[in-house]
């Protein structure tokens, strides 16, 4: 569920720096000949041509680049262009805004009452404030409000969500699901994010007596929030 990037730096501290801080923002790296990636950060104009029509590409330009270099990365197709030194910040939010750009028009969003998710860019809002979430908070999330009036077991999650294929005991979902419970309830504690503990403590509507045998079943349904 996560959004892929490959990172074509050779730079080596440079590669370090940003792979350690791109997947804490929950970003999934991918390499290889075979990878497809939803977008290309490329130390090389060269990059643009190979991922033409296949990904979009943002190139970190050489530290000597100037004008010139930028035009002709530009009028070879790169998507965006940052120059070094570049704050790490800006170059996040020049991702989402490229991937926004990128995105299928009507596939983009998933809406649950406050809660806004933004699939190309991973970023949710819980009444228009940004919560910063986990790679698993996230595809749990994501997963949960994908399908809102349906009933999901855990190993179902566990499975979807963790690739776990066999069945056992597990306090995984439990600590993701309470954590990102109170993450949502942080932004917007009125009565819109309401705490209930229904199989893993996802964060759903108020206890009723369908949801009370839906935990003692292990069942868990998606948000309402």
């Amino acid at each position: 569920m996560s959004t892929t990037l490959l990172l074509a730096e050779r730079e080596q501290a440079s590669r370090a720096f940003l792979e350690r801080h791109l997947r804490r923002d929950g970003f999934e790296l991918v390499g290889g000949d075979g990878a497809r990636p939803d977008l290309v950060l490329a130390a090389d104009e060269a990059e643009v041509d190979r991922w033409r029509g296949e990904a979009p590409v943002i190139v970190i330009g050489h530290a000597e680049a100037d004008h010139l270099d930028r035009v002709r990365a530009f009028r070879r197709g790169c998507d965006d262009y940052v120059a070094r030194p570049f704050h790490y910040e800006e170059l996040v939010e020049r991702i989402r805004a490229v991937l926004r750009r990128a995105a299928p028009a009507g596939e983009a969003r998933l809406v649950a009452g406050p809660v806004e998710i933004d699939l190309a860019t991973r970023v949710v809002c819980v009444a228009q404030t940004a919560v910063a979430l986990s790679q698993k908070e996230y595809a749990l999330l994501v997963r949960l409000a994908s399908e809102p009036r349906r009933v999901f077991t855990k190993d179902q999650l566990l499975r979807d969500v963790w690739g776990y294929q066999l069945k056992g005991r597990t306090r995984t979902l439990d600590s993701h699901a309470s954590r990102l419970r109170r993450k949502l309830r942080a932004v917007d504690p009125g009565d819109r994010v309401r705490r209930e503990r229904v199989g893993g403590g996802l964060p759903v509507t108020r206890p009723s007596s369908l949801a009370r045998r839906r935990r003692a079943a292990g069942t868990v349904r998606g948000p309402r929030l």
